[in-house]
């Protein structure tokens, strides 16, 4: 089964720090597969423990499985809820895009309630797709979390931080990345 297959599942956006905007890929994957945005109350103070609940809640709005797909901070949330969650087998795989490093001594302050790093193995299938110049996370920062979540891990090459910036337009890859990881 695939993402093209949906019926029998949703696929949810998770969404980093400050959203994705129109030219993020996760935007565009929005209106192009129909693919279902988690919201936040706050995108500029995100605090981890609200995320997660929102999480939850969405989860439970409908019967069906989810495939989670995070970007930066979406990473973080995703593996901070499942650390924590009664509800993670409603969750068939996660592709977890250029997670962000929130342990850096550099991150900013509305991102210290993402301290720790949650480090347990995800209870799903999942999949850390990176860019190796990433501003965010170091590469060995990025294999380790990878490790830790018991994710299998491809280097996407030089991208940024994969967002609306690095120009990826429908980022088709990062599409059949998702769908060979639900096969």
């Amino acid at each position: 089964m695939t993402v093209d297959d949906r019926p029998a599942f949703r696929c949810l956006l998770l969404p980093g720090w400050h959203n994705s905007g129109p030219l993020h890929w996760q935007s565009r994957w929005e209106s192009l597969h129909g693919c279902e945005r988690v919201e936040q109350d706050d995108w500029q103070w995100p605090r981890r423990g609200d995320w997660m609940s929102r999480l939850d809640e969405v989860l439970l709005e409908d019967p069906r499985s989810a495939v989670l797909v995070a970007h930066s901070l979406g990473c973080q949330l995703v593996a901070a809820w499942a650390a924590a969650t009664r509800h993670a087998a409603r969750v068939r795989a996660a592709l977890l895009v250029a997670p962000a490093d929130t342990e850096r001594a550099d991150m900013p302050p509305n991102l210290h309630t993402w301290r720790p790093i949650a480090r347990a193995p995800l209870p799903f299938p999942s999949l850390v797709a990176y860019s190796s110049n990433d501003p965010f996370a170091s590469v060995p920062r990025t294999s380790r979390m990878a490790h830790d979540w018991g994710s299998d891990l491809i280097d996407l090459g030089p991208r940024g931080h994969v967002n609306g910036e690095s120009a990826l337009g429908d980022w088709s890859e990062g599409w059949s990345l998702l769908n060979s990881l639900l096969r």
